[in-house]
C-alpha cells in the first residue's frame, strides 16, 4: 500500500496522539484513587495500544482489514459509586476530565484524517478507531456523571 505524503503526515499525528493517550492512561492508573477509575483507565489504555498497533501497521505498509463497527456494549460504563474522600474525588475528577478532553481532541484528529484518505479500507479503519475514541469519551463521561463530578 502506498501512502501519500499527507496521509503519512496525518498517520504520524495520529501515532503521536495514541502514544499520548497510552501515557496519560498509564499515569492515570497510577494516580487515581478510585479502583474503578484505575480499571477504566487500564481498559482504555489497552484499547489505545491496539489503535497504536494499527497505525504502526499502516505506516509500515501492511494491508489492514476493514474493521467491524464497535458494539453498543463498549459504550456502557457500570461500576460502583466511588467511596473515596472528597479530596480524592476532586483529584480523580481532574484526571477523568483531562482524559475526556484528550479523547475529544483525538476524535477530532481522526475526523479530519478520515476525509484525507483515498483508500476506502483505511477510511473505514480510521472511522472505526474514531468511534472507539468516542466510546471512550462516553465511558469517561458516565464515570464523571455517576459520581456527581460532571457539571
Amino acid at each position: 500500500m502506498t501512502l501519500t505524503q499527507k496521509e503519512t503526515s496525518l498517520l504520524n499525528d495520529l501515532k503521536s496522539s495514541e502514544q499520548l493517550c497510552i501515557e496519560k492512561y498509564e499515569k492515570g492508573m497510577k494516580e487515581a484513587s478510585d479502583p474503578a477509575l484505575r480499571d477504566l483507565f487500564s481498559s482504555l489504555r489497552s484499547t489505545e495500544e491496539g489503535h497504536l498497533g494499527t497505525i504502526n501497521r499502516i505506516l509500515g505498509g501492511e494491508e489492514v482489514q476493514s474493521m467491524a463497527a464497535p458494539t453498543a456494549e463498549s459504550q456502557t460504563y457500570d461500576s460502583p459509586l466511588s467511596t473515596c474522600s472528597q479530596s480524592e474525588k476532586e483529584k480523580d475528577a481532574f484526571l477523568c476530565k483531562d482524559a475526556l478532553a484528550m479523547e475529544k481532541h483525538v476524535s477530532s484528529v481522526y475526523n479530519v484524517s478520515i476525509f484525507e484518505f483515498n483508500c476506502p479500507t483505511l477510511r473505514d479503519t480510521l472511522a472505526h478507531i474514531q468511534k472507539e475514541e468516542q466510546n471512550h469519551g462516553q465511558q469517561l463521561y458516565q464515570y464523571l456523571s455517576k459520581n456527581g463530578m460532571y457539571c
